[in-house]
């Protein structure tokens, strides 16, 4: 693990093989080992991955109050300039989903491609901007042990909770290990996020969306909304998989993403589908080029 101060934190990171970069970020209430399955497979494939913890999380400072995702954004271009790198291809699940279409407002310049893994754009309602602040109150009252339990059995379906016992235990742990501070003022962030709607028409490079068929939290309705207005997106839908189908179906994750990256169709047949591109030509050739409410409380 590396750790480097940037933006006024210190912030623990992965940084594993080399080529160029692929950047992940982890969701909430996780740390950046939610994604060793995608980072061991592709560091080994040619790629450097790159896979930081979010501020309040894992080995990264924690600023109690309110962390908004511009700020998450900030720490994750900090960190980049800290390593010398500039262009790249970035994912995210869920939180880290949403903190990825940040980054593209803010810095479109060094975004090459996109992943956007069960997660979704539009803005938090009223109903549930309140539940965000009132979980967030709760968990620094009461701690991580009892949302952990609660979760469990969404993060993951429970079909796995039981398949997958190594599974259900990483992600129980990330959950328990996260400290309320850093999970209390993510959560009050995104109550106050952006509406990215209307973005994501106007995204500009190659984008893979993936999302678990089982999935409570960001069901397959929202990444069919982001499908049909990024233009030339690819959609993926896992099956047996819930919110977290990098670590549920990892297999079949990694093959949706090779493919995506190294712009070939996936041989093995998941379900994806391809957006049209109204704009006549551009983003559709993209898209086909090699990259080398309810409250929710992920």
């Amino acid at each position: 693990m590396g750790s480097a101060s940037v933006n006024g934190i210190t912030v623990g990171y992965d940084d594993e093989g080399a080529g160029e970069p692929l950047v992940l970020v982890h969701g909430h209430p996780f740390d950046r080992t939610m994604w060793g399955p995608q980072a061991a497979a592709f560091a080994a494939e040619g790629w450097r991955v790159i896979v930081p913890d979010l501020r309040g999380y894992g080995a990264c400072s924690v600023v109690p109050g309110a962390t908004p995702l511009r700020t998450f954004a900030q720490d994750i271009a900090a960190l980049l300039d800290h390593l010398g790198i500039g262009e790249i291809t970035l994912g995210g699940l869920s939180m880290g989903g949403q903190i990825v279409l940040e980054f593209l407002r803010l810095f479109p310049g060094r975004v090459r491609a996109l992943v956007l893994a069960d997660t979704f754009a539009q803005a938090e309602t009223a109903e549930g901007r309140a539940a965000r602040y009132a979980m967030a109150d709760r968990l620094e009252r009461e701690g991580m042990d009892g949302y952990a339990r609660e979760n469990l059995a969404k993060m993951i379906s429970p079909a796995n909770v039981e398949a997958l016992p190594h599974v259900a235990r990483h992600v129980l742990d990330m959950m328990r290990g996260a400290l309320p501070a850093g999970a209390a003022a993510a959560l009050r962030g995104r109550a106050e996020r952006p509406d990215y709607t209307g973005l994501l028409s106007r995204v500009g490079v190659p984008t893979l969306i993936v999302v678990g068929r089982e999935d409570e939290f960001t069901p397959v309705a929202d990444a069919r909304f982001m499908h049909e207005r990024i233009p030339g997106s690819r959609l993926a839908v896992l099956d047996g998989a819930a919110h977290l189908p990098n670590l549920e179906r990892p297999e079949e994750f990694n093959r949706v993403l090779r493919a995506f990256l190294t712009g070939r169709d996936d041989p093995a047949g998941a379900p994806a589908e391809r957006a049209a591109d109204d704009r006549g030509g551009g983003r559709g050739e993209a898209a086909g080029r090699s990259v080398g409410g309810a409250a929710r409380d992920a």
